[in-house]
C-alpha cells in the first residue's frame, strides 16, 4: 500500500476542506439556518461527490474508495449537515448488484441497531436521509427500495433518521445482490463511517485546542496547564492513528478480497470507535461546564460520532467479525 496521496487525491481534498469551511455551521443555531442547509446542499450536489462510486460501462467504480473516504472525513470534520454516508452507500448497493442509478436520492435502511442492511418487512431506519425520497433494503437477497415514512426525533443533528414504515410497498429494483458483494459492501461502509469518526474527531480536537488557547483561569490560558495539554495530546493520538486505520480500511475495499477487505476495515471500525468516543468526551471536559451546554458545539461533535459508532455495527461487533475471519482461517 503507497501511503502518499496521489496529486488528484490531494487536489479533491483540498476542495472538500474550502467547500466545507465556507458553508458548514459555526454554532447549534447555524443548523436551523435554512438557507446556509440549501446552499451547502446546493454544493455539495454540484460536486459529484455522491456518484464517486457509480460505474463505468465495464463496472469499475469512478474513484477509489480512499478518493470517498477524503471527502467523508472532511464533511465529518465540518459537522457538514448535508447527506453523503446514506447516498453514496446506496449508489455502491446499485453498483455492486448491476443496477443502473438512480434518478433521484436514495439512502439505505437498517436494522433497529444499524447493525446491518434493512429487510423489507420488519423494522428498519433510513439513515442520513435528508432529502431522499426511498430508502434501499433486502427482501430475500432482492434490493428493493421503500417510500419513507416519518422523520424520527434525531441523535445526530447533522443527519436525520427516517423511520421506514414496516406495510411500506417495495418496490423491486430488478437485481439480486450476492453474498460476496454484500461482504464488500459492509467492508466500503465500515470504511466509509470509519472516515467520518476521523472527520469528527478531528474537528473535535480543534475545536478544544482553540478553546483551550482563549479560555483562562487563574490568570492564564487552561491549554498551558499540563493537564489539559496531556488529555489534548492523547486525543490527538487517537485521531492520527483513526487516520490510518481509516485510509487503511478503505485502500482495502478495492485492493484486497471481500473478507479480507472485511476484516480491514472491521477492524479499523473496532479502533476508530473507540478512539471516537474518547475523543469527543475529552473535548466536552476540555470545555469545562459550557461543554455540557446547548449552545457547545462539542456535544454535535459527539452525538455524530454516537450513530456513526452504531452504523455497521461498533466496537464489539466488528471485533466479532475479525475473530470469525480468523477462526474460519484457523479451521481450513
Amino acid at each position: 500500500m503507497d501511503v502518499r496521496l496521489s496529486t488528484e487525491q490531494r487536489a479533491l481534498r483540498d476542495t472538500a476542506v474550502d467547500l466545507v469551511d465556507s458553508l458548514r455551521p459555526r454554532s447549534v443555531i447555524d443548523l436551523s439556518d435554512a438557507e446556509r442547509t440549501a446552499r451547502l446542499e446546493a454544493a455539495v450536489a454540484s460536486t459529484g461527490w455522491r456518484q464517486l462510486r457509480d460505474a463505468d460501462e465495464d463496472g469499475t467504480p469512478y474513484a477509489s474508495a480512499v478518493e470517498v473516504v477524503l471527502v467523508a472525513e472532511e464533511l465529518g470534520r465540518g459537522l457538514a449537515d448535508v447527506a453523503f454516508i446514506g447516498p453514496t452507500l446506496a449508489a455502491e448497493l446499485r453498483r455492486l448488484a448491476g443496477v443502473t442509478a438512480a434518478a433521484s436520492t436514495e439512502t439505505v435502511a437498517m436494522k433497529p441497531d444499524l447493525s446491518d442492511i434493512g429487510l423489507a418487512g420488519q423494522p428498519s431506519t433510513a439513515v442520513d436521509a435528508a432529502g431522499a425520497s426511498s430508502s434501499m433494503l433486502l427482501a430475500a437477497g432482492e434490493l428493493v427500495a421503500v417510500s419513507l415514512g416519518v422523520t424520527a426525533e434525531p441523535l445526530d443533528l447533522t443527519r436525520p433518521h427516517v423511520a421506514v414504515p414496516r406495510d411500506a410497498n417495495a418496490m423491486p429494483i430488478g437485481h439480486s445482490i450476492s453474498t460476496g458483494a454484500l461482504t464488500k459492501w459492509t467492508a466500503f461502509g465500515l470504511a466509509l463511517t470509519c472516515a467520518d469518526l476521523v472527520g469528527v474527531m478531528r474537528g473535535a480536537t480543534t475545536l478544544a485546542t482553540d478553546y483551550a488557547k482563549v479560555r483562562k483561569q487563574y490568570g492564564a490560558e487552561i491549554g498551558s496547564y499540563q493537564a489539559v495539554q496531556h488529555l489534548l495530546a492523547d486525543a490527538f493520538v487517537a485521531m492520527e492513528g483513526s487516520h490510518s486505520a481509516a485510509l487503511h480500511a478503505a485502500w482495502a475495499v478495492d485492493a484486497l478480497p471481500g473478507d479480507e477487505a472485511l476484516v480491514a476495515a472491521a477492524g479499523a471500525k473496532a479502533y476508530c470507535a473507540r478512539a471516537a468516543r474518547m475523543v469527543c468526551e475529552t473535548a466536552i471536559q476540555v470545555h469545562g461546564g459550557i461543554g455540557n451546554t446547548w449552545e457547545c458545539l462539542a456535544h454535535v461533535y459527539l452525538r455524530r460520532a454516537l450513530v456513526s459508532i452504531d452504523l455497521l455495527g461498533g466496537i464489539g461487533a466488528n471485533l466479532e467479525r475479525v475473530l470469525a475471519h480468523n477462526l474460519a482461517g484457523s479451521r481450513s
